[in-house]
């Protein structure tokens, strides 16, 4: 009975051997795969460059970029409503100035704030409270019973806006490289168009209902996104870094569906990171040049670009442009022997102009398209800065107000091309891990320029034209000089998770 069963067995074992010789050449071809499979890994990076780009893209390029129409608005809005609160509280220019420096006192506050909770919590989180922020205090503004509310409120909305401004982040982690340069550069036109609205707002409102119903009117581009948000998913490259692998993949594989393409073979794999949101990644031997070079080019963009916007509509105001053919609405005075004229409201050419010169910061984006693809980031800066301090000394050319309007389109859109392009480059320069965080620090020095801007362009610029210019002028040329010292061109380069 022992031989027999010894027979057995041995005969088994013979017969699957056989059978494992016999197997086809394909199954275990794919066991292989199979196991390959399994194997392969992919990156948030070469997922994103995968997928492509497609309809989520354009959803996300409409909704986020509708953020710059809120941001354009409560900005703008300085300008549009300045003449009003002077006539109605009788301030001074350094009372009026002080509105928009307390503006950016708030956003400076809250940028490195909201940079810093981007990181730690997540890009979404902090954009969607940033819009209830804004929209809540900027409603409140119009209720405001004197100037001190009303300076202490537009600096609340200020810390909001602070919070929206993050979006071009959460925009920029979904892109895939080849088309930030293309892409991005477009978000101007909703800059522009939020511009114009608050400016139409201005002239169709204002002088019926008063400067309250049209902060109250314009409340309502915030309010609709905040309930388009939802369609936005968190960054799957935040998700990833906070070691939420399984939720990126789900962002993943919803954008792959949108756009209908598939995600690269494998299982997505990426080590989470610690040491998220922390300042000492910014001032690293990797990026400490690069980080004190972009907090001075963001306080040059700012304090440019909104040099050209409070100068251009106190100009109008005051009537203090050298204008050949003025008529009798443009030779009213500011200042008389008696004291000043603190009533003067825009005239409908002085929206005109306001919305021509609006026009500006978009005309030029294709040529910006090319800069940034022709000769990177970098260089861009460089040329962009030089052209805007030749500009900002036309501005004082005795002229006619077609002639001005034509200038002032010109310098409105170097400055605002100008910011577009140090906004691309910071997305791109720093890591997943800090980047929301230098986002924060570079827009918090930006509010500094913003901060010091009103008491050139508004009170300055009372005393001597060309002395309120001349600081713009020469920042742009420094900062140009500056940008050539730069150690890192981002253009074609794919964004880095940690450092």
């Amino acid at each position: 009975m022992g031989d027999y069963m010894k027979t057995e067995l041995v005969s088994a074992i013979h017969l699957q051997e056989v059978v494992l010789q016999d197997k086809p050449a394909d199954a275990q071809q794919d066991t292989k795969n199979n196991n390959s499979k399994n194997d392969q890994t992919f990156t948030v990076e070469e997922a994103v460059e995968t997928i492509g780009f497609g309809r989520f893209h354009i959803l996300l390029f409409v909704i986020m970029g509708s953020s710059n129409i809120v941001e354009a608005m409560e900005i703008m809005l300085l300008a549009v409503v300045s003449p009003e609160i002077r006539c109605e509280w009788r301030l001074d220019d350094w009372q009026v100035a002080l509105v928009s420096t307390m503006v950016f006192l708030g956003f400076m506050v809250c940028g490195v704030l909201g940079g810093y909770l981007a990181d730690r919590y997540g890009r979404w989180k902090v954009v969607f409270g940033g819009f209830v922020w804004s929209a809540y205090f900027s409603l409140l503004t119009s209720f405001a019973p004197s100037y001190g509310w009303f300076i202490f409120l537009r600096s609340m909305v200020g810390c909001g806006v602070a919070g929206v401004s993050q979006g071009f982040v959460l925009k920029t982690e979904f892109i895939p490289a080849k088309h930030r340069a293309f892409l991005l550069p477009l978000a101007t036109i909703f800059w522009m168009i939020g511009s114009m609205l608050i400016i139409i707002l201005g002239m169709l409102v204002v002088p019926t209902m008063g400067w309250r119903w049209m902060i109250r009117i314009s409340v309502t581009p915030s309010v609709i996104l905040i309930f388009l948000f939802k369609f936005i998913p968190e960054s799957a490259r935040y998700n990833v870094t906070a070691g939420n692998v399984q939720a990126a993949v789900d962002t993943l594989n919803r954008i792959a569906k949108m756009n209908r393409a598939s995600l690269p073979p494998g299982r997505l794999m990426e080590p989470p990171v610690r040491e998220r949101g922390s300042w000492r990644i910014l001032l690293s031997p990797s990026f400490r040049r690069t980080s004190l070079l972009l907090w001075y080019s963001w306080f040059v963009a700012s304090f440019a670009y909104y040099g050209s916007v409070l100068s251009s509509s106190e100009l109008l105001e005051k009537n203090l442009l050298c204008v050949t053919n003025a008529d009798r609405e443009h030779q009213v005075k500011h200042r008389h022997e008696d004291g000043l004229c603190y009533c003067i409201p825009f005239g409908f050419s002085d929206y005109q102009t306001l919305l021509i010169s609006c026009l500006g910061e978009v005309a030029l984006v294709p040529v910006n398209i090319c800069l940034l693809n022709m000769f990177g980031r970098k260089k861009s800066l460089m040329v962009l800065q030089l052209l805007s301090a030749i500009l900002f000394m036309m501005i004082n050319i005795c002229t006619t107000m077609f002639g001005f309007t034509v200038l002032l389109f010109l310098l409105r859109s170097l400055v605002s091309m100008n910011f577009n392009v140090v906004y691309i480059y910071t997305a791109e320069v720093y890591p997943t891990v800090a980047r929301s965080l230098g986002m924060g620090f570079c827009t918090s020095f930006s509010r500094i320029g913003g901060m010091i801007a009103p008491f050139i362009a508004q009170v300055l610029m009372s005393q001597s034209v060309i002395l309120a210019l001349s600081p713009f002028a020469v920042t742009c040329v420094i900062c140009a000089l500056g940008n050539f010292l730069l150690p890192i061109e981002t253009k074609g380069r794919a964004l880095l998770q940690n450092s």
